[in-house]
Parts: structure tokens; C-alpha cells; sequence
């Protein structure tokens, strides 16, 4: 049985109103611009999030296979029998739990063939160890959880997480992450006509400080925008040049192909795989010419369009891809988007996201690592806003 599912789940317009960026929903009106509330209140864990609001929507359509009733988890332990489809935590709607069993019988039909890619080099993050990475920008409260929060509170807040991670799955190390949005698509063309505003040093070095902290790595990560990732990378080589820094890329805000010259945030970016294949192969140089451990290099993806060729992506043994779910909405949004935009295109690992505020703005908790734990392939990259 197939159902259509018009995913409308949304996307997060990472550049924020106090750096000059938009964020609108591309796909009702383009011209409307949004900047949502953050919340004075920092979540106590990743099981109990504020509330509050974040940025924007953009609808799609694909097609996903539709499940049977889920067999129900032992009471005492909640753990699902050999083969059955596990259940969500008490409180889920009926329709959140028949889209996490698509995404998990969609991830075990694929298992078999998943593309695996070479094994990592020598040193390599995955998949012995999962990255729980905190994401944002300190120039704005509105952008991600790093900026929204002090710095002690915001570290006391991964602290915990990661404690959590930990806990549901002590069979894979957590490496807890900063994930510093470095290169930030604009509202505004600015001197250079590039749309967007690159970092500078002292903030590098101040979010790699937090990472150390925790004995941790930090990613950097580039909206490119009107830019190009070839004008963009190079910038970033002697910090990539560091065992323990690692990189994002981020089509929704890569104004190129057929989203030539279009403002960021009024349409959805898209990267080609050659794109992201010129990312590869420069990190895999680095890492050679270095002799460093491989490179983490994350996708965001919430459209097939995003990537419409991901297919053609070539991970290397010194570059391990994350396809990474972006995007926020109810649990069955991002189940269903899951499935349709990285267990139907598989690359290589898999990596989920999670908004404090907009996932739960509607009454919905967030959601915790143990049902995340489900899902199929196992995610190595799990990303808090």
C-alpha cells in the first residue's frame, strides 16, 4: 500500500535578522519575510525542551510506504520483539507512530544494499562513535541553541545531552560538537555582491574553545549563497587543517544551477553531487597532505531537489558523508522526510535534526534518543537547534 504524503515540513532559514538574512517560506510567499521569538528558557534535557518559535515552511511530495499496526513494546523494558515495529513514547499521535514505522521498515528494506562507501581511514569518527552536535551562530539568539543561551548554560544544556545519548545507547561513544554556522547567507547583497557574511578568526577560535572544553570537535559550515564553496573552502583549509575540525555544507542557501541569482531563503538552493564531490576531494587532499584522521563532511537535506543528484556522490576513506535531515515540523513530518529524502537516496551515513523550539511549538515533545535509536540505518549524526 503507498499513501502520497505532502511533506510539509520545514526549513530553517539559518541567517537571522540580526545579521541582515531572511528566512521565508519559500513555497506560500516569497516576499514574506519572518523572524521568529526565542525563548528565555533554556531546556532542562533533550526529553524536555522550552517552547517557543523558530523560522519557516517549504511543502514537497514524495512518495513513502505506508505500514501495518506496530506491534506494541514490552511495558517493562519498551524494548520491541526481534522483527516488530518498536513504539513511540507515551503521548505520540496515532499518525507519528504510523510514519516512524514507515521510516524504520523503509530502513530495514535498504539495509542490505545501503552504500556503505570505503572504510574509513585509520582514525576515522564513523560509525564506532555518534556525534551530538549543538548548532547555531553567537551573533544571534534566534539562529540556533550555541547563540540562543550564555555560554556556560548552553554547555551545561549539551552536557546533558550527550549524558542522554550516552545512556540510551552506551554501546557507541558520544562525541559531543559545536556546530558553527561560518559563511551566513544574507538578506542583503553586501560590498561584494555575495549575499553573504563570512566569520571571523576570534569567533573560530571561540567556538573551537567550546569543543575543546568537552573534549569535543567542531564543524564549520558554509551557506554559500551567491559565493561558491570554491571561493568559500579555501578560507577555511588552515582551520580544516586541525585533527579535530570537521565541515557542513549547506544547499538551501546555494543560489546556484537553476537557482541562479535568486535571493537566499526566497527559493530553496540546491547542490549538484559535483558540488559536493569538489568539497571531497579538497578535504581528502588535506587530509593526505596532512596526514590527518578523515574529515566529517555534512549535508543538510529536507527536499530530493536539495541534492537531486546524491547518487553520484563519492565518499572517500578520508571523507565520511552525512546526509543529514534538516528540517523541523511533528514527529510524522520528520519521519516521513526521513524516509523519503535519506533512506530512499542513500549515500552514506545518516544524520537527523531536531529544533527545541519549533518541533514542540504545537504541543509536541521532542523527540528523545531513544526513539531516534530506531530508526534504521543507525544515525551517526544528530543535530540540536
Amino acid at each position: 500500500m503507498q499513501q502520497k504524503v505532502r511533506s510539509s515540513l520545514v526549513f530553517f532559514a539559518g541567517a537571522t535578522l540580526a545579521l541582515g538574512a531572511c528566512s521565508n517560506d519559500a513555497t506560500r510567499d516569497a516576499s514574506a519575510s519572518r523572524v521568529a521569538e526565542s525563548s528565555a528558557v533554556a531546556p532542562a534535557s533533550t526529553s524536555a525542551p522550552a517552547t517557543g518559535t523558530d523560522s519557516n515552511a517549504a511543502a514537497t511530495e514524495d512518495t513513502i510506504a505506508s505500514v501495518s499496526t506496530p506491534v506494541a513494546a514490552d511495558s517493562a523494558t519498551r524494548q520491541p520483539a526481534q522483527g516488530a515495529i518498536p513504539t513511540l513514547n507515551a503521548g505520540r499521535q496515532t499518525r507519528d507512530q504510523t510514519s516512524y514505522g514507515a521510516a524504520i521498515r523503509a530502513g530495514r528494506a535498504r539495509s542490505a544494499s545501503w552504500p556503505k562507501g570505503p572504510e574509513g581511514a585509520p582514525g576515522a569518527l564513523l560509525p564506532g562513535k555518534r556525534i551530538i552536535a549543538y548548532y547555531g551562530n553567537p551573533h544571534s539568539k534566534k539562529m540556533g541553541v550555541i547563540g540562543e543561551y550564555p555560554e556556560a548554560q548552553m554547555l551545561g544544556m549539551l552536557d546533558r545531552t550527550v549524558r542522554d545519548w550516552n545512556a540510551a545507547d552506551p554501546s557507541t561513544p558520544v562525541v559531543p560538537a559545536i556546530h558553527l554556522v561560518t559563511v551566513v547567507a544574507q538578506g542583503a547583497p553586501g560590498a561584494d555582491g555575495m549575499w553573504r557574511r563570512r566569520e571571523d578568526a576570534s569567533m573560530i577560535e571561540k567556538t573551537y574553545a567550546w569543543a575543546k572544553s568537552r573534549k569535543g570537535v567542531l564543524f564549520l559550515d558554509i551557506q554559500a549563497s551567491h559565493s561558491t564553496l570554491q571561493q568559500e573552502l579555501p578560507a577555511l583549509l588552515s582551520y580544516l587543517e586541525r585533527p579535530d575540525v570537521h565541515l557542513g555544507v549547506d544547499p538551501e542557501f546555494y543560489m546556484h544551477h537553476d537557482k541562479e541569482g535568486a535571493r537566499p531563503s526566497s527559493r530553496i538552493g540546491m547542490m549538484m553531487a559535483s558540488d559536493i564531490n569538489y568539497v571531497i576531494r579538497t578535504l581528502d587532499k588535506l587530509v593526505t597532505d596532512r596526514n590527518l584522521p578523515p574529515k566529517v563532511l555534512v549535508v543538510h537535506r529536507f527536499t530530493r531537489l536539495m541534492v537531486p543528484d546524491s547518487e553520484n556522490i563519492r565518499p572517500t576513506r578520508n571523507v565520511q558523508v552525512v546526509m543529514h535531515m534538516d528540517g523541523w515540523g511533528a514527529p510524522w513530518l520528520k519521519f516521513d522526510s526521513y524516509a523519503a529524502y535519506i533512506v530512499k537516496y542513500p549515500v552514506q551515513f545518516t544524520g537527523f535534526k531536531l529544533f527545541y523550539h519549533n518541533d514542540t511549538k504545537k504541543g509536541d515533545a521532542l523527540l528523545t534518543p531513544r526513539e531516534l535509536l530506531q530508526l534504521s540505518p543507525s544515525l551517526s549524526y544528530i543535530q540540536y537547534q
